[in-house]
């Protein structure tokens, strides 16, 4: 949780420098849920999720330097910097996602090749509170449950969607409770070994041919909607000092442990120290490693490419597809 924490950290400073352009989502104070949830995966067992995805990748498997690299259109970023910050992917991880709520779907689909591949692995599908009205995850809902696929559905309900609050945006904010037909279960999301225990549960449920699962995290994140918000016009400064003060998942989980003598606070120190030092290392290769050639912008755009050719910004300066990545997640 503190790598995640301190990437996001070093991610608004970034931007801040102008050095990440676009879009750009922050993960602070919902480190808990990626870290319990990947806790608790196994091998065979792969995610998607929405476009605030740094964290995710990381637990997935993508090294600081290919996060931050990517971040900035660096060579060294797990896209080779053609990605940013909504479009990372590493073994069992189908992104980061931009539009809005439609990786729910597809990971629907994902787990309906796991039961075609029979592999035994279930899919954990994540998504806001604001995609959580959209009609594609009710259409994804019935036909996982249409056939019994080894779906998690999970809304990360971390109070506001963009700038609007649960309360004026959904009718029914109880959103375990939205598949109806499919069990749900609310979860702490502040909470990393509550996350951790409900994922267990998850995955024996879903492997046992039971079918999908509708599951609740309540959290809260710390920054804007984006970089572009400052995320004090819809809430108090207050509001969420508040939760920095009661309910951050990394103080809470310090707590747990400290208190139950399994580290000492020197130990949580050498830590922090060491994050820190990554962390910082991997900034300065993100702001100091090349970019890729203009050449390379259509590499590794199809698995099995018909024909080398691929469209420029116009007809007249076409690219010539190269293959120079090896290929994820191909089944």
């Amino acid at each position: 949780m503190q790598i995640v924490r301190r990437m996001e950290s070093a991610s608004s400073n970034l931007y801040k420098e102008k050095a990440i352009r676009g879009f750009c989502h922050l993960y602070s104070g919902q480190e808990a849920i990626c870290v319990g949830i990947k806790a608790a995966l196994r091998p065979q067992d792969s995610v998607i999720t929405a476009y605030r995805d740094h964290g995710w990748a990381y637990v997935m498997g993508c090294s600081v330097v290919g996060i931050m690299a990517e971040l900035t259109g660096r060579a060294q970023g797990v896209a080779r910097g053609k990605g940013g910050s909504m479009h990372m992917y590493t073994k069992n991880f189908y992104g980061g996602n931009g539009i809005v709520g439609a990786q729910v779907p597809v990971g629907a689909g994902v787990a309906l090749a796991n039961k075609y591949l029979e592999n035994g692995g279930i899919n954990v599908a994540l998504y806001g509170d604001g995609a959580a009205n959209q009609g594609q995850l009710f259409e994804a809902y019935n036909m996982a449950k249409l056939m019994n696929l080894p779906s998690v559905f999970i809304c990360e309900n971390n109070g506001y969607g963009m700038g609007t609050s649960i309360d004026r945006a959904a009718a029914s904010t109880n959103y375990y409770t939205r598949g109806n037909y499919v069990p749900g279960i609310w979860i702490d999301g502040m909470d990393v070994l509550s996350v951790r225990e409900a994922i267990k549960y998850c995955v024996d449920y879903c492997t046992s041919g039971k079918g999908p699962l509708v599951l609740e995290v309540a959290t809260y994140r710390y920054h804007g909607h984006s970089m572009s918000d400052p995320g004090t016009s819809y809430r108090t400064r207050d509001e969420i000092q508040e939760v920095r003060q009661t309910r951050d998942p990394i103080m809470l989980f310090k707590e747990h442990i400290v208190g139950a003598d399994l580290v000492t606070a020197d130990e949580l120190k050498k830590i922090d120290s060491e994050v820190r030092k990554e962390v910082d290392e991997a900034v300065k290769i993100a702001k100091s490693d090349k970019e890729i050639a203009v050449q390379e912008l259509a590499a590794d755009v199809y698995s099995n490419p018909l024909e080398s050719s691929i469209r420029g910004t116009t007809p007249f300066d076409p690219y010539t597809h190269q293959r120079l990545s090896k290929i994820t997640n191909l089944h």
